[in-house]
C-alpha cells in the first residue's frame, strides 16, 4: 500500500487493511513507520485560493493608491463586509474566561439552530484613517440593501460629524457576498444612498479570492472575535454589548446597534433601473472599481 493513502486513515485502520493482506502488524507499529517515512499528523489548512487573477496585485495597488489620495484630501475611507453568522443562544462559544475556581457557566449540549434565539449578521464599517467601526447587527438577512443600510447608519452616526466637509467616499470591498460587484442591487441601494447624502460614491473591489486582505477582517473582526471568546451569545443585546466594547491598545473604538428591520431577498433588478444610475466605471477594471454620482432630483 503506498504511503500517501496511510495519510487518509486511521493507523487502526491501517493495521486491520494489511491484517487482511496477510500481514501481521499492529496500530503502534503503522504509526511508528509513517513517522520513519516522514509522515505526521495534520489537519487540513486553508491556504488555496484557486487560480491568482492575472490583474490581481495590479488591482491591490490601484485600491492603496486610490486610498492614500482619498486620505491625504481627508476624504472618508471605509473597508466593509460581513462577519461570520452567529446562532443566539446559550450555546457554547470557543475560549476560555475567568470564573471561580470549577464552577464554568454552563451552556446547552446541543448547538441546535432550531433552540436558537435567531441568527446574528454582523456587518461592519471600519473608517480606515480613524481606527473607528460601526457594527449593524442583523437578524434577517444578508443583502445588498442590509450592507448599504449599514453604510448609511455609519455616516448618519459617525462619518457626517467626523467628516461634515465630504463630498466623495470611497469604500474598499470583497468581490463577493452582499457587497458583490456583481450584485445589481448593491449598486442600486449605493445610488439612494448617494443621492440622499450628495457624496459622490467611489468603490473599489478586492480581487475574487483575496478577502483576507481587506482591511477590516483583521483590524476589526479578529479583535470582536477575541473579546467575546468563552462567552455565551445568549441574547441579541449581549451582542451587540460585546461588539461595542471591544477595544484594542491602538485605539480601536467600536459602536454597534441591532437591526430588526427586514430585508427580503429574490429582490429583481431590471435593465431600466440599471440605466438610470449615475454610474461611471474607472478606466482600469471598470468592473471593480466604479462610482457613483448624486442624481439631481
Amino acid at each position: 500500500m503506498s504511503p500517501l493513502r496511510w495519510t487518509c486513515k486511521s493507523t487502526r485502520n491501517l493495521a486491520e487493511e494489511l491484517g487482511k493482506q496477510g500481514f501481521s502488524v499492529s496500530h503502534s507499529s503503522v504509526a511508528h513507520k509513517l513517522h520513519d517515512l516522514g509522515y505526521s499528523l495534520h489537519v487540513l489548512r486553508k491556504n488555496r485560493e484557486g487560480e491568482d487573477h492575472p490583474d490581481r496585485n495590479a488591482q491591490f495597488e490601484y485600491i492603496s493608491a486610490t486610498v492614500e489620495d482619498f486620505q491625504a484630501r481627508n476624504e472618508p475611507v471605509v473597508s466593509v463586509d460581513t462577519k461570520k453568522k452567529e446562532l443566539v443562544g446559550n450555546f457554547k462559544n470557543g475560549g476560555q474566561e475567568w470564573q471561580p475556581k470549577g464552577q464554568p457557566e454552563e451552556v446547552d449540549v446541543h448547538d441546535f439552530p432550531s433552540d436558537a434565539v435567531g441568527k446574528a449578521i454582523p456587518y461592519g464599517v471600519l473608517d480606515m484613517a480613524r481606527n473607528e467601526a460601526w457594527v449593524n447587527v442583523g437578524n434577517d438577512h444578508d443583502t445588498p440593501a442590509f450592507a448599504v443600510a449599514s453604510i448609511r447608519q455609519w455616516w448618519k452616526m459617525m462619518g457626517s460629524t467626523t467628516y461634515p466637509e465630504a463630498s466623495e467616499l470611497l469604500i474598499t470591498a470583497d468581490a463577493g457576498g452582499s457587497n458583490g460587484y456583481r450584485a445589481r442591487a448593491w449598486k442600486i441601494e449605493l445610488q439612494n444612498l448617494a443621492d440622499e447624502t450628495g457624496l459622490r460614491i467611489h468603490v473599489s473591489h478586492f480581487p475574487p479570492g483575496t478577502s483576507k486582505w481587506n482591511k477590516i477582517e483583521h483590524r476589526l473582526f479578529c479583535h470582536i472575535t477575541r473579546n467575546w471568546r468563552g462567552r455565551p451569545l445568549s441574547s441579541f443585546e449581549t451582542v451587540v454589548n460585546l461588539i461595542g466594547s471591544t477595544k484594542t491598545t491602538k485605539g480601536l473604538r467600536v459602536k454597534a446597534q441591532l437591526d430588526e428591520k427586514t430585508y427580503p431577498t429574490g429582490v429583481k433588478i431590471t435593465k431600466a433601473q440599471m440605466k438610470g444610475l449615475a454610474l461611471q466605471v474607472d478606466e482600469f477594471h471598470g468592473d471593480w472599481n466604479y462610482q457613483l454620482q448624486p442624481r439631481q432630483s
